[in-house]
């Protein structure tokens, strides 16, 4: 688990919205200005019923991280994280590993389109890569609540784990070798590594990868943004795979 904790403090009315679901707010912070509209007014009803400690502060803004809190903060217990060993092992796997993303916006984007996609987990690095504080949690709007997290000190590390429970890993890069499309490996329990924002994948990940694909696109441009290339590879994982399974007409 990471040493500093998950998910500690966030912000926003999606994100408080999703932790006090998920039982974890031990204090909430919000604007007196809003505090009787809706919809602050229903968390804060909330957060009466469940006993949680409230205070009432003229500008959320000078308690948040970003400069657009919504008007509401919460200090809230750590999310949970797994071991790799478990995510492995659970179902049929389909996991997003980041290969040190910096940016928190796209690693709470990433998580919101995998769990959107039926994703089983996400594989993360607890050193050179985005904070998952404030700004991840608003930008994965409540996914980072539920989608399985494990966070690790090496990602290539994680990767040969992985490998050895017979998880294919798959690197998306621009310079990838094959497409990501059709590529027949996503049937196969699997994790799809994402590179950093710029850099790409790194040196190590990539050795460490079965495969490296590409997403083909039909004009030279830049390469995707990372949050972009890890939706459409996580829902390329959801398409082939509901392709390759029988419907209940062809099973009988």
């Amino acid at each position: 688990m990471a040493s500093a904790g998950i998910g500690r403090s966030i912000e926003g009315i999606h994100s408080v919205a999703a932790a006090l679901a998920a039982g974890r707010v031990r204090k909430l912070f919000v604007e007196r200005k809003r505090s009787e509209r809706e919809p602050l007014s229903g968390l804060v009803q909330k957060a009466r019923d469940m006993h949680i400690p409230i205070s009432v502060v003229a500008d959320a803004r000078e308690i948040a991280t970003s400069t657009t809190p919504q008007g509401i903060v919460a200090e809230c217990s750590a999310v949970p994280t797994l071991s790799i060993d478990v995510l492995a092992a659970v179902g049929h796997p389909a996991l997003i590993a980041l290969d040190h993303l910096q940016d928190p916006q796209n690693v709470g984007a990433i998580a919101r389109s995998a769990l959107a996609a039926g994703m089983t987990g996400m594989v993360i690095s607890d050193v050179r890569a985005a904070p998952l504080q404030a700004t991840a949690f608003k930008a994965s709007v409540g996914a980072l609540e539920t989608l399985p997290l494990s966070v690790v000190a090496s990602v290539p590390n994680a990767l040969a784990r992985l490998k050895k429970a017979g998880i294919w890993t798959i690197g998306l890069d621009a310079d990838g070798d094959g497409s990501l499309f059709e590529q027949e490996l996503l049937t196969e329990p699997c994790v799809v590594v994402v590179g950093a924002e710029g850099d790409g994948l790194s040196r190590l990940a990539r050795q460490t990868c079965d495969v490296v694909v590409s997403i083909p696109m039909a004009a030279q441009t830049e390469s995707l943004n990372a949050s972009v290339s890890a939706a459409l590879a996580c829902f390329e994982v959801l398409r082939i795979r509901q392709a390759n399974t029988p419907n209940e007409s062809q099973r009988q």
